[in-house]
């Protein structure tokens, strides 16, 4: 799945990404380091993978979207 970063915390490596709907998705550092990214700017396409459904949907990867 594709979303756009939103918010990133360089501390915690945590943040929230903004699904294409406009909804707002956290992010734990466990989520971001499966990715094996080193930051993320805000605005940046990214790809997520994510667990579970409604209120206990959660990213488990997120990771550069390229082409």
């Amino acid at each position: 799945m594709q979303a756009t970063a939103y918010t990133y915390e360089p501390e915690t490596r945590s943040g929230q990404v903004l699904l294409d709907d406009g909804t707002p998705l956290a992010f734990d550092g466990a989520a971001f380091d499966a990715g094996g990214l080193r930051m993320l700017r805000p605005g940046q396409r990214v790809r997520i993978e994510v667990a579970g459904e409604g209120e206990a949907r959660r990213v488990t990867l997120v990771t550069l979207y390229t082409f």
